[in-house]
C-alpha cells in the first residue's frame, strides 16, 4: 500500500514538473530559518531597531517552498493556486498575530515598575 501511494506520489510530480521530495525539503528545511527569522524580529523590534529585514526573511522563509512550485512548475491547476493562497494569508495572518504578541511580551519583560 506504501508502495502504491509512493508511486502516486511521485506521478503527481512528475504531471506538474514538480519533484515532491524537493518541494518536502524546502517546506521541512526552512522551518528552522523561519523561526530564527522570527526571533531576530522579536529581538529588533525589542530593541527598538528596523525590523525590515527579518521580516523579509521570514516571508521568504514563509512561501520558499510556494516559490519552488511556481518556478519549476507547469500546469498547475488553478485551484492548487487558490488553495496555496488561502494557506498562506492564513498563515501569515497567525504568523503576524503570533509574532505581536511575542514582541508585546518582550516589551512588558523590560519594563521595570
Amino acid at each position: 500500500m506504501l508502495d502504491t501511494i509512493n508511486q502516486w506520489f511521485l506521478s503527481l510530480g512528475a504531471e506538474y514538473g514538480v519533484n515532491p521530495y524537493i518541494f518536502g525539503a524546502i517546506y521541512v528545511g526552512a522551518i528552522p530559518f523561519f523561526i530564527l527569522s522570527i526571533g531576530w524580529l522579536v529581538r529588533n523590534a525589542k530593541a527598538g531597531k528596523s525590523t525590515l529585514l527579518p521580516t523579509i526573511s521570514a516571508g521568504l522563509c514563509f512561501v520558499s517552498a510556494y516559490i519552488y512550485l511556481a518556478i519549476a512548475g507547469r500546469n498547475i491547476p488553478l485551484w492548487v493556486w487558490i488553495f496555496l493562497a488561502v494557506l498562506i494569508v492564513y498563515g501569515a495572518w497567525s504568523s503576524i498575530r503570533d509574532t505581536r504578541k511575542k514582541i508585546a511580551a518582550a516589551k512588558d519583560e523590560g519594563v521595570q515598575p
